[in-house]
C-alpha cells in the first residue's frame, strides 16, 4: 500500500492549504479539471473528502437530534404546544427526508444514529422544558418511522381549535 503522505505534491501547494484554504481548493479543483495528477495535494485531498463525508453524517445526527428534542417537548409539554414547534417538526422531517434521498446510503446507518441524535434530542429537551431528566424515557421511545411520519405527533392529540397546525 502506498503511503498517502509520500506522495503528497510539492511543499508550496501544501503550504497553501495551511495559509489560504480556499486558494488551496481552487487550485486542486483546476488540477484535477486539467488531469495533472502529479501536481494534486494528495494527503489534503484525502482528508478534505473524508472530512466532507463526515459532515455529510453530522448534518443527519443534528437535525435528527432537534427533531427528537421537539417531540419530546411535545410529547411531555403539551400545554406549551405552538405553532413554532410545528414548524419545527415539519421542516426537521422534510429536511431529513430530502437530506437522505440526496444521500441514500445513510439510510442504514439511520439505526446507530438515532442511539446518538437521542441524546442529543434528550439535552435539548431537558434544557428548554426545565423538566428533571427522571421525566423522559432513557431510550427513544420512537421508532425510525414515527419519527419521520409528518403525520405523528406524540402525546395528547392535537386539539381542533389549534389553528397553527397546518397542511403539508
Amino acid at each position: 500500500m502506498m503511503d498517502i503522505k509520500a506522495i503528497a505534491s510539492s511543499p508550496q501547494t501544501s503550504n497553501l492549504y495551511e495559509t489560504d484554504f480556499y486558494a488551496w481548493t481552487q487550485e486542486q479543483a483546476k488540477l484535477l479539471q486539467q488531469g495533472v495528477w502529479q501536481s494534486l495535494d494528495i494527503a489534503n485531498l484525502v482528508e478534505e473528502i473524508e472530512s466532507l463525508g463526515k459532515q455529510v453524517r453530522q448534518e443527519l445526527r443534528n437535525r435528527l437530534g432537534v427533531l427528537l428534542g421537539h417531540l419530546l417537548k411535545w410529547e411531555f409539554q403539551p400545554h406549551k404546544r405552538s405553532r413554532s414547534w410545528f414548524l419545527t417538526l415539519r421542516e426537521q422531517r422534510r429536511r431529513i427526508l430530502e437530506h437522505l434521498d440526496e444521500n441514500p446510503s445513510l439510510k442504514p446507518y439511520l439505526p446507530e444514529v438515532l442511539l446518538k441524535a437521542y441524546k442529543d434530542g434528550l439535552d435539548l429537551a431537558i434544557r428548554e422544558t426545565f423538566l428533571p431528566d427522571e421525566e423522559f424515557p432513557s431510550e427513544c421511545p420512537y421508532s425510525i418511522e414515527q419519527i419521520l411520519d409528518a403525520t405523528f405527533f406524540p402525546g395528547e392529540p392535537l386539539e381542533s381549535g389549534q389553528n397553527w397546525v397546518v397542511e403539508n
